[in-house]
């Protein structure tokens, strides 16, 4: 069992490690906010050529997976480990949810031309290719940050399983949990800038 002091450095460096992926995405939050001023109009007209159902399906999708993380790791400390589980395991679908629709709506995007540096973005307006540039790179990192959350809750999920994360020892879920919620945080963060810009 490891000590409180263990837990409590755990816990210290999950916090620098969320503090370096908020300076990345905040980063290109920042570039995105330069090339909007400059592109105003262009942005737009991108975001208007986004499916704001499927943004919106995705957004209650993760507050759903997030609701889920924080419901098992209280089933955890109640010493709840079949509702844990699965509430890990409805954790686990949504996140599967969320990248077979961003992958619907991406095919669908490469299907009628538009993708960075396509022939039809191309001959558009400049900032139109910007958009969908950032747009694709950001959701794309989002996406691999999804799968890397969904590897953390199998990884949790065979813990619970396996009786090594208990209502006395659950710091690893917990981290988990952190990773997860700052995923779907920055997926509040991206929703309005690309599905509901003005």
């Amino acid at each position: 069992m490891q000590s409180s002091s263990d837990h409590e450095g755990s816990k210290l460096g999950m916090w620098l490690f969320l503090y370096t992926e908020i300076m990345l995405f905040g980063g290109l939050f920042v570039l995105y906010a330069v090339y909007y001023h400059k592109f105003t109009d262009d942005f737009i007209a991108g975001g208007q050529q986004l499916d704001t159902f499927f943004g919106t399906l995705n957004t209650v999708i993760l507050l759903i997976s997030s609701f889920a993380v924080a419901a098992a790791i209280t089933a955890i400390q109640n010493n709840s480990k079949k509702i844990a589980i699965i509430l890990l395991g409805s954790s686990l679908l949504c996140g599967f949810l969320f990248l077979i629709n961003k992958y619907i709506e991406w095919s669908h995007k490469f299907e009628v031309g538009i993708y960075p540096n396509s022939e039809k973005l191309l001959e558009s307006d400049p900032g139109l290719n910007i958009f969908f540039g950032l747009y694709y790179v950001i959701t794309g990192l989002h996406g691999v940050h999804i799968i890397i959350g969904m590897a953390l809750l199998v990884w949790s999920l065979v813990r619970v399983k396996s009786n090594h994360i208990t209502d006395q020892n659950y710091v690893l879920l917990e981290n988990a949990g952190l990773y997860w919620h700052l995923v779907d945080l920055i997926w509040i963060f991206i929703f309005p800038l690309f599905y509901l810009i003005l």
